[in-house]
């Protein structure tokens, strides 16, 4: 075993791969060929002694040695990382990196929020990643991101939440809908009408549905979807209601294309969390990124705030 001649590169890409399990995927992102991408792991397992990964078939699976590998490639990158930014804090520059991963309807409120932190630090480099709920949980077990922002937390998680912001969860309509022109609607009326919802992890419709079935109402799902925008759209359409964030609608609401519906117990009061690994070690600048989010709680954004 040549540990010595192993380089950050060859462990920073099979961190990579080992997140993707797909050689294209994981080239895709690092702006590389599959064969280069290959060549590179192919030379890590030569040098290390060990079998990285198989194949079998089309899919790829890490080896147990595989598996420590691609863990101690993220922990020296995210090192390395707290290592510069920290040493630019002590020197009161603004450099470093921000690895913010959040859930698809984050992606409403938080890259203005992160914009504007950039703007106070222009200096930093931020990357940001998109995803449904099941992939950041992955992401979160994984420890591959800083930062991690999403509503509900799940019970048991190996993580720290921080409450930072309001995310009031309401039921929406078709502006036309007769229910749009009524006040204090039964909550027992929503079991009559079809509902348009996100998909079963969704952290909105989790949220939606134990607070029904404590209530011991079961919603008639019409149709699931795997998009906010493709749920607003079919319930501006007429096809059924939807229970949403209140952030995420606030466009349609004010061009009259959805209506917020006045129902028993709703709005479902809950928070936005930023969330990291418990016994994580903050970087200068995440924590920075932590404080800011914390005090933004009681600032005044209204770019941010439903209306």
């Amino acid at each position: 075993m040549t540990v010595r001649q192993v380089t950050l590169h060859q462990l920073r890409i099979f961190s990579v791969l080992s997140r993707h399990l797909s050689m294209s995927k994981a080239a895709a992102e690092l702006f590389q060929t599959p064969s280069a991408l290959s060549l590179q792991i192919k030379q890590l397992s030569e040098n290390l002694g060990v079998t990285l990964y198989e194949q079998i078939g089309k899919k790829l699976f890490l080896t147990p040695a595989g598996v420590l590998v691609a863990q101690a490639g993220t922990e020296v990158q995210q090192r390395l990382e707290r290592l510069i930014g920290d040493l630019a804090a002590q020197q009161n520059l603004e450099r470093g990196q921000l690895h913010l991963c959040i859930t698809s309807t984050a992606e409403y409120f938080a890259p203005r929020l992160l914009g504007a932190f950039c703007g106070l630090h222009p200096g930093i480099e931020a990357h940001l990643e998109i995803v449904n709920r099941v992939s950041l949980l992955q992401r979160l077990r994984d420890n591959v991101d800083d930062l991690y922002i999403m509503g509900q937390v799940p019970d048991g998680i190996d993580g720290v939440a921080h409450a930072f912001l309001d995310n009031p969860i309401v039921v929406v309509a078709a502006t036309a809908h007769p229910l749009a022109q009524q006040e204090q609607i039964p909550l027992q009326r929503l079991a009559t009408e079809p509902f348009i919802l996100r998909e079963a992890g969704s952290g909105t419709r989790l949220t939606a549905e134990n607070f029904l079935a404590e209530r011991g109402i079961r919603l008639q799902t019409r149709m699931t979807l795997s998009s906010n925008e493709a749920v607003k759209q079919l319930v501006a359409g007429g096809l059924g209601l939807g229970i949403l964030a209140r952030h995420t609608v606030a466009a349609e609401v004010a061009t009259g294309d959805l209506s917020i519906l006045d129902v028993e117990g709703f709005p479902i009061l809950r928070k936005w969390h930023a969330v990291h690994r418990r016994g994580k070690q903050l970087s200068a600048i995440s924590q920075r990124f932590l404080d800011f989010l914390l005090a933004s709680e009681n600032a005044d954004q209204p770019s941010v705030q439903d209306p």
